[in-house]
């Protein structure tokens, strides 16, 4: 009877039944309906910061070798970056996979072998081929720090299963040249920010940081916090409703909470030496092993960021790309295989990419430069149709031409396949209501499984 008593009092459906009684705060991480049922419950997007090349990843181009040297057409010489240089071949080869026999590049043989459950989309495109603006649109959906990033819109739309942790966690070693406005609530309620945590460690004991008190029992604290929640109830009820003010009271609950289960969740060394095998070493194969244990334990978002700073950035060698991919290969091969093997896979949305492509040309000698009119990400699990290309590039992966997918329409199949209308999902604000796709967003329904 108590255990349903605090689960209804979570969600609101319990009143006090005496006015002595104190009242506690609507949960607004609890679980929420979706708009429609939904394909996935939680995301896990891999974040390569930096602008990996979609020629020498996911989309080879064996043009690029036919034409090696020579300059790209007049009509696509327009990349919104001063780019001089001629067409230059990919340095790593490409095969084809799986049953799908789609090719991938010898960067990625681990995920390569996993191609038959990711749908490759070829046709992404988006407004800036500068890392800032490109990495606000991918996170928020807009050009400039002002929005909510889409692992708050989710986390405010759905809540959490997880009542116990964060609903968005970020795991990133350092920060990206925005920073944290990449994982920003913006206007939506404070509860919903990206909770950020620092990976920059190959020791997974030393990410979360001990908080337990010396001094104080478990149950004391719990008797300190409910005595304070019922003090700042008194203060909420005396003012208008205030959404800000309540999640910044319920925030404190939840703090209490993870003082517990956080220090479990993200202890791999609790793992099976298999598992932690099947993962490789280091702190993106740590991070990715964490987001499974993340998944499992009911964390609507997780995302995780390849590196400091911008890691993929290779303008002077395009060829540095195989050191990121070293590192990252394995791990998420082994995320994909292991939340697979968990029966976890089938409605968890994996996503990889990053903030704009690379271009097909040189910059220098052997480096590429920003792009921004057609790259590639994949998706994975979460009600995808495996082994399948969505989109093409030109011959020489220059520009999207088929079911070209804009940024905007890739947040409107993300939040689709989470069971959400991109149009219907609104916060009221400044006088207009807003949406991550704004005013626009076209569901790419024929990568559905």
């Amino acid at each position: 009877m108590l255990g349903l008593a605090s689960i209804l009092a979570d969600t609101g459906l319990l009143a006090a039944e005496a006015p002595s009684a104190p009242t506690r705060v609507k949960n607004p991480l609890a679980p929420k309906p979706p708009h429609f049922p939904p394909r996935a419950k939680r995301v896990i997007f891999l974040f390569m910061n930096g602008g990996p090349s979609h020629v020498d990843t996911f989309d080879p181009k064996p043009g690029l070798e036919k034409y090696q040297g020579k300059p790209l057409p007049p009509t696509m010489v327009k990349t919104g970056r001063k780019t001089s240089g001629n067409l230059l071949p990919s340095p790593f080869k490409a095969k084809p996979y799986g049953e799908s026999g789609i090719a991938v590049t010898d960067l990625y043989p681990e995920v390569g072998s996993c191609i038959d459950d990711i749908c490759v989309l070829r046709s992404l495109y988006t407004d800036n081929p500068n890392h800032e603006p490109g990495l606000l649109m991918m996170n928020s959906g807009n050009m400039q720090p002002i929005r909510p990033s889409m692992g708050s819109w989710l986390t405010y739309a759905l809540g959490s299963d997880n009542q116990n942790l964060p609903g968005f966690i970020v795991l990133c070693p350092g920060k990206p040249v925005v920073g944290p406005q990449l994982w920003s609530n913006s206007f939506l309620p404070g509860i919903y920010q990206g909770t950020h945590i620092n990976n920059h460690t190959v020791d997974p004991k030393a990410i979360i940081r001990d908080v337990r008190n010396r001094y104080l029992s478990p149950e004391t604290q719990r008797a300190q916090l409910d005595l304070l929640q019922q003090m700042n109830q008194v203060h909420l009820e005396q003012r208008a409703h205030d959404e800000q003010l309540e999640a910044r009271i319920a925030s404190l609950e939840i703090a209490f909470r993870m003082q517990s289960e956080a220090q479990e969740a993200f202890d791999i060394t609790k793992e099976s030496a298999a598992v932690r095998s099947l993962y490789g070493d280091g702190e993106f194969a740590n991070a990715c092993l964490i987001a499974r244990r993340l998944a499992e334990r009911g964390v609507r978002v997780t995302q995780i960021y390849y590196g400091n700073g911008q890691p993929w950035d290779d303008h002077k060698d395009i060829g540095n790309h195989r050191n990121h991919a070293q590192k990252s290969d394995r791990p998420i091969a082994a995320l994909l295989k292991d939340l697979k093997a968990r029966g976890l896979l089938q409605d968890t949305l994996v996503i990889w990419g990053g903030e704009f492509g690379r271009t097909p040309t040189s910059q220098g000698a052997t480096g590429r430069d920003h792009h921004s009119l057609g790259f590639s990400m994949w998706l994975a699990g979460g009600g995808v149709k495996g082994g399948t290309v969505y989109g093409a590039t030109d011959e020489f992966g220059f520009q999207a031409v088929e079911n070209r997918m804009h940024v905007h329409d890739l947040h409107a199949t993300v939040l689709y396949l989470m069971g959400l209308d991109h149009e219907r999902l609104t916060f009221r604000y400044s006088g207009r209501d807003f949406r991550l796709t704004d005013v626009h967003g076209k569901v790419a329904r024929e990568i559905m499984a």
